[in-house]
């Protein structure tokens, strides 16, 4: 019996509405089209090839860059009662063969696929024998060069336009600014396709950016606030990957390192407890993170600028997959901003490209240093504009009006000219705040004028500053990338040095004050959106949950994600029809699990 879309997604996947343009898209390539779609992680990109997977006769081929996100999408569909495989490096031979039997038996509703695995070989050969529904290439991101998830195997699947010209492709993304989108069209050959875009707002994160002074007591700190959940934390290099994560387990957190200099059975190892696990951070460079599909990640955390905006973005939607409360929590300094210049200098990219990269670096920085909403900056850049600011992010809950630094500008101006342009912010610092170093006698800057004269500042304020000005472009990077500052624009130092000008901005509370003050903690918890749930039948089902999870060796969202166990809770469903109604129930989870589940809500009786 042929399902449309609507009793699909009830029937199937427990859900009884489609969100945003879901039901556009499927409506779409259910009628045959193509679509590019961006919609933010946790928005429901899956149900927009797999519902018309469903509807449309034949096998869907999905594109899919990841073993673990291949094992955690074919896991969840069986557990919906769907045919479901994947053709990866990992399966053993007995495995493969059995689906390549369904395969050709019209056995298999979705097929995943590596880019590597669906281009090599004669599986394209094979796949043109057979009825297919469509095609999906996920993580569409990969396909640009100098995106933050380049993967060169993504630039030759424009070879499906060229074999299935009559199969719907649908191809997805959870961000892409308008150059990558662009890019993903040309070389995906999609011009014909209808782009579908979502809003990329995700309301339940909260953005916490704090200025870099400890970054580790910094981190220790923020993490005293989310014991007991998942999280990520990215730093720039696997010595401090390391270093990290060495510190988190010092501190009696369960932490793992992840980097590219780890065998591959190190790595796999880290994933898999990561997948199957709770309370587990995992620390680690960009080499870990694509295709990430656990949706109770709590945090993600940086203690270290990442390459760009968009790249922040589609780290920091690795947290609160499952809609709710997260953070994403950064520190960030002037010293992280040099190493990123040398990265885009020293590449192989062309003199326009390497532009294009200073431009989403400084995006980046204007983003970091900004006294504005943080939410309607990072959806500004991705081309969403929203008046409003979001209530949820550190610039808005923590209001701290902007200050004249007019006079500690012109100081700060000042000390980059007096010490030849050729100095850090870190020593100009030291020299405004009249330290006693080493470096400032051999080199005789205690003897400058500006030498002490910056005491109305501290240093983390003096810091801050100094970013912000070369934010605004006061100041520059000096070309030789050792991190030394000049002067930037005559049109804005100029009038500013000759006090022409003011210069209002932001400046962080005295060290003094956030230490004694009440700052804000960044803790949410997932009890935030669940204060309704009865907490003994909610940790039961936990409880139950992970009992099921284990016995199947699956994740446990697997088997069901947390908001549907806090709606569980909340109702108390006493029959099988309540808890058919309930958000991510459908008939193949009510058959496997509906009596037990119904079991442990009769032996939780709620308090009298």
């Amino acid at each position: 019996m042929t399902l449309n879309p609507q009793e699909v997604l009830r029937e199937v996947f427990g859900y009884d509405a489609f969100r945003g343009p879901q039901a556009a898209i499927v409506e779409h390539v259910c009628a045959g089209g193509s679509a590019l779609v961006l919609m933010p992680t946790g928005g429901g990109k899956s149900l927009c090839y797999q519902v018309p997977a469903l509807c449309r006769p034949g096998t869907a081929v999905v594109v899919s860059p990841l073993i673990a996100l291949m094992q955690d999408q074919v896991g969840a569909l069986r557990q919906a009662g769907v045919r479901a495989a994947a053709l990866h490096s990992a399966e053993s031979p007995e495995a493969a063969a059995a689906t390549w039997r369904e395969l050709q038996a019209g056995q298999l509703d979705l097929l995943y696929v590596s880019p590597e695995r669906l281009l090599g070989g004669d599986l394209i050969e094979r796949l043109a024998a057979l009825p297919l529904a469509l095609f999906a290439i996920d993580e569409a991101h990969c396909v640009s060069q100098w995106g933050h998830d380049f993967r060169p195997e993504y630039l030759q699947l424009a070879v499906l336009a060229e074999r299935f010209g009559a199969i719907p492709r649908i191809a997805l993304t959870a961000t892409a600014d308008p150059r990558t989108r662009a890019e993903i069209v040309t070389r995906l050959s999609l011009e014909q396709a209808v782009v579908f875009i979502a809003s990329f707002d995700r309301p339940n994160i909260r953005y916490l950016l704090r200025d870099k002074s400890e970054p580790r007591r910094q981190l220790l700190d923020f993490l005293t606030t989310q014991k007991g959940h998942s999280g990520i934390v990215y730093a720039r290099s696997r010595k401090r990957v390391e270093a990290f994560a060495a510190a988190l387990r010092a501190a009696g957190h369960d932490a793992l390192a992840y980097h590219a200099g780890l065998s591959a059975e190190t790595r796999s190892a880290t994933l898999e407890r990561f997948r199957l696990g709770s309370g587990v951070i995992v620390v680690a460079t960009i080499a870990f993170g694509m295709g990430i599909d656990k949706p109770d990640v709590r945090f993600v955390a940086h203690v270290d600028l990442p390459k760009s905006l968009e790249a922040y973005y589609q780290e920091t939607g690795r947290a609160g997959r499952d809609g709710l409360p997260a953070i994403a929590w950064m520190v960030h300094g002037a010293g992280d901003v040099p190493p990123l210049r040398r990265f885009i200098e020293d590449s192989d990219a062309d003199p326009t490209q390497k532009r294009i990269e200073h431009g989403r670096l400084e995006s980046l920085i204007a983003f970091a240093e900004a006294s504005s909403c943080r939410r309607r900056i990072l959806l500004s850049y991705l081309g969403e504009a929203d008046g409003s600011d979001c209530g949820n992010c550190d610039v808005c809950l923590e209001p701290n009006q902007g200050m004249d630094v007019t006079e500690p500008a012109r100081k700060a101006l000042s000390a980059v000219y007096r010490t030849g342009g050729r100095f850090g912010a870190a020593h100009l610092v030291d020299v405004l705040l009249g330290g006693e170093t080493a470096r400032i006698r051999s080199l005789g800057h205690h003897q400058l004028g500006v030498y002490g004269i910056g005491r109305e500042l501290d240093r983390g304020q003096w810091r801050s500053l100094f970013r912000q000005l070369t934010a605004r472009g006061y100041l520059v990077a000096a070309a030789d990338g050792h991190g030394g500052l000049q002067f930037g624009q005559d049109a804005l130092v100029k009038p500013l040095l000759r006090g022409e000008s003011r210069l209002e901005v932001r400046l962080p509370a005295p060290a003094r004050v956030r230490r004694g003050g009440a700052a804000l903690s960044g803790a949410v918890t997932t009890a935030a959106a669940a204060d309704s749930a009865d907490p003994d039948l909610l940790a039961a089902l936990k409880a139950w949950r992970l009992e099921q999870a284990r016995k199947q060796r699956l994740p446990p969202y697997v088997v069901f994600h947390d908001r549907t166990l806090v709606s569980i809770a909340e109702r108390r469903p006493t029959a099988l029809e309540e808890l058919a109604g309930l958000t991510g129930i459908g008939r193949a989870k009510l058959a496997s699990y509906g009596e037990a589940v119904l079991e442990v809500v009769r032996r939780q009786q709620p308090q009298a």
